[in-house]
């Protein structure tokens, strides 16, 4: 009897230990489960914060340019003289003439800055057309992927619809006039070939350029920096 006793005990001890076991290991799993479920933001959640990234980036980056000096005296995108007639400035400059080549530089400047509110409406519309898929790979990209994704869809679009706008602002701010004289005085000198640009061209993908970086840090901003997200759904979808 004390044999069956013993025998009877140790297989309890045996079962209890087996089912303690294999409840801890099941509640694992559980848990596991769980938290794979609750891991990051749901889709809808996903592209709704990119979008109202792309927006808040966007609108900042073309206020900020939009405004006086917004180009000419941010060092990382001020529209210079185009390397094709630098050395008619270098020129001008050591004949007296500096302060028709920094008016010339001036109202380059002055063209983009006034042309760069235009460009908002563009940003709106591609900005609905993002899809899911679009979302998914920008969020696991760089830190200016969005920028550069938006760069690819709107180049061309944006272009042809600034270029006009650039050219009517360099009229209205004199950029042609600058340029023209600026010209006439480097060509009265003797032995000196004529130079030319195409204006319109240059001061729109320059401003464009600009805009875009002006996006990109805008977008870096928010993917790195907590206090630029300024809206729960930004601090949700950029804070996991």
């Amino acid at each position: 009897m004390r044999r069956i006793f013993f025998l009877l005990l140790f297989i309890f001890i045996i079962f209890i230990t087996y089912s303690t076991s294999t409840a801890g290991l099941f509640d694992d799993v559980i848990k596991g489960l769980t938290t794979t479920t609750k891991e990051g933001p749901d889709d809808k959640t996903l592209i709704s914060g990119l979008k109202e990234a792309l927006s808040i980036g966007t609108e900042n980056a073309v206020k900020n340019v939009s405004q006086v000096d917004g180009y000419f005296t941010n060092q990382m995108i001020k529209i210079l003289i185009p390397e094709k007639i630098q050395k008619v400035a270098d020129i001008l400059k050591k004949v007296g003439y500096q302060k028709q080549v920094d008016d010339f530089i001036l109202s380059m400047n002055r063209a983009a800055e006034k042309a760069a509110p235009q460009a908002t409406s563009f940003f709106i519309d591609a900005i609905k057309e993002m899809t899911f898929e679009d979302a998914r790979k920008i969020l696991g990209g760089g830190d200016t992927s969005a920028t550069d994704f938006f760069k690819s869809k709107t180049s061309d679009k944006l272009y042809n619809a600034f270029k006009p706008i650039v050219s009517s602002s360099m009229g209205e701010v004199g950029v042609t006039r600058s340029y023209k004289e600026m010209m006439a005085q480097y060509e009265s000198l003797p032995f000196i070939s004529k130079e030319s640009v195409d204006l319109d061209h240059y001061v729109t993908n320059k401003a464009l350029d600009g805009l875009f970086y002006m996006v990109g840090q805008e977008e870096k901003k928010i993917r790195t920096d907590p206090a630029a997200r300024v809206t729960d759904l930004l601090k949700t979808v950029f804070g996991k």
